[in-house]
Formats: structure tokens, C-alpha cells, sequence
């Protein structure tokens, strides 16, 4: 037989409810904003480096990290989360899968994509990214090349781009004709072209300028028209990060941006690249 309820009991029984659902729901809220509590817990910031100067640098002889992303990351965990920071050496075909599985708390140097945004979550950009192509300006291929993607992508003509980047990506979707060479590394696509093995190479307009300014007298520089992408340059992190959690490091980015520091690091990075550039000649 059904029952019925006066009003008032019924809205009594319905509050109840609510007050119940609201309840279930605050451990899993609350969980959601353990990220930097569990690191200062643990006493340790670990971020996942792929190398790619000059956001990432890696000194073969002493291991030791350097670069704007790597100072931005120590400084962030030293400063702001007062924890030692570690670098976990990675490459960017497993950068993401380790935010994933909990290998290091910060990808760093990210291009912002949706396919990477469907992984993972992003911070506010430290800077701007779009990609560039680098050549030989003596290649007789490329003697009536304008600034399009076009121009470059014919029968017989190599591409080089680091496996598993957004430029990885990018030109894949853009290229019809030529070869693409994928290599695990900047060293490996750099020696690539220098060595005639390949004809282009794929990489971030900043990174290809500083090659192009340590090798003026044969690389000559493209910046795409229309661009291949704009993108912002960012730390990655888990998806299930708090928007509480995630601000932190957006204000600290943000101000460090705005105040011109971020530039001053660039300087900082760019400096040492064209140093070592020299060196090695």
C-alpha cells in the first residue's frame, strides 16, 4: 500500500537527501586538492625533463639540468612549496604517459594541444611557441622555395623533427610528399641536417633560431605561412589536479611572466646554448 507524507516531512526527507549527497562528496573534493600538500609531504618536486634547448638542457658530463624550464621548476618547488626539487630524465614520446602514471609531478616545456589536454591538464603558458623550419640555404632542392610548407614538401626531400613532439605532430598533418625522419633527440635531428641526411628541420622557432644565429653561414631559417601552430609553452600535470591547486602555480607563472623574469631566463638559457654552440665548433 503506498504511503504519503505531510508536506513538511517529505521536504524534511529531501533536505536529508541533499545534506547526504553533499557529504559523499567532500572526500572526493578534498582529495583533489592533495597535489602540493602531498609533495611538501613527501619533501620532494619531481619534474620530468625531455630535453629540448633552451627550455631543457642536460650536460652529458655532469648530468646537471639547465635551461628556463628546469629554473622555473626549481624555483617554483624551492621557493613557493619549500621542497628540494629532482629532475627525472624522460623523452618526449613518454613525457606525458609519466604525468599520467605518477613518475614526476611536472612535464615541463609543453606545447599546449587538445590531444595533450585530453591527457593531461595544462598551466598558464610561460611563453609562446610556433614552429619553424630550418634548411641548408644552398640546397639546390629549395632554390625557388617561398615561406610555405608547400615549398618544402616534394618527392625526394627529408624532413627531420624530434619523435613525439607537437612539431612531430604538426608537420606529420601537414606534409603529403616528402620523407619524415623521426629521431629521439635535438642532437640527432641537428646532425641530421648538417650532415645532409635530411633536407628540413622541424623544431620550435626559438630553438631554430639559436641554431641559425650559431650557424649563419649556411642555415637559413623559415617561419611558415600560414603558421603551423601558436601555441602556449606550459607545465603539464595530472588531470585530476584542484583548480585551487592548479592557481597556485598560474599566479606564480603569471607574475613571474609579467615582471619580465621569464624573459630574463630565456636570455639567461639562450646565452649558454650559443656558448656551447661555440665550444664544440
Amino acid at each position: 500500500m503506498a504511503r504519503f507524507f505531510p508536506g513538511s516531512i517529505r521536504n524534511l526527507i529531501a533536505s536529508a537527501a541533499a545534506i547526504g549527497a553533499l557529504l559523499a562528496q567532500v572526500p572526493a573534493q578534498a582529495a583533489e586538492t592533495q597535489i602540493w600538500k602531498d609533495i611538501q609531504k613527501a619533501g620532494v618536486l619531481r619534474c620530468g625533463a625531455a630535453v629540448a634547448a633552451p627550455y631543457v638542457m642536460r650536460d652529458a658530463a655532469s648530468g646537471q639540468y639547465s635551461g628556463y624550464f628546469v629554473e622555473l621548476c626549481r624555483d617554483f618547488g624551492e621557493q613557493v612549496l619549500k621542497v628540494k626539487v629532482e629532475f627525472v630524465d624522460t623523452s618526449w614520446d613518454n613525457i606525458v604517459a609519466g604525468v599520467q602514471s605518477n613518475k614526476w609531478d611536472l612535464a615541463m616545456a609543453l606545447n599546449q594541444t587538445p590531444e595533450r589536454a585530453l591527457a593531461l591538464a595544462f598551466s598558464a603558458p610561460a611563453t609562446e611557441y610556433q614552429v619553424s623550419l630550418l634548411v641548408n640555404k644552398d640546397n639546390p632542392k629549395f632554390a625557388e622555395a617561398g615561406n610555405s610548407v608547400a615549398d618544402y614538401d616534394k618527392e625526394g626531400v627529408t624532413f627531420a623533427v624530434m619523435s613525439g613532439t607537437a612539431g612531430d605532430k604538426l608537420i606529420s598533418a601537414a606534409v603529403k610528399n616528402a620523407r619524415i625522419m623521426r629521431l629521439p633527440g635535438m642532437d640527432e635531428t641537428r646532425m641530421a641536417l648538417m650532415s645532409r641526411r635530411a633536407d628540413v628541420l622541424v623544431d620550435a622557432n626559438d630553438t631554430n633560431h639559436l641554431f641559425a644565429l650559431a650557424n649563419p653561414d649556411w642555415s637559413k631559417e623559415i617561419l611558415p605561412e600560414p603558421a603551423l601552430a601558436k601555441q602556449g609553452v606550459s607545465f603539464g600535470l595530472r588531470r585530476d589536479i584542484s583548480p585551487a591547486d592548479l592557481q597556485v602555480l598560474n599566479i606564480y607563472l603569471t607574475q613571474r611572466r609579467e615582471t619580465g623574469e621569464i624573459d630574463a631566463l630565456i636570455d639567461k638559457a639562450s646565452a649558454e646554448v650559443n656558448a656551447t654552440s661555440k665550444t664544440a665548433q
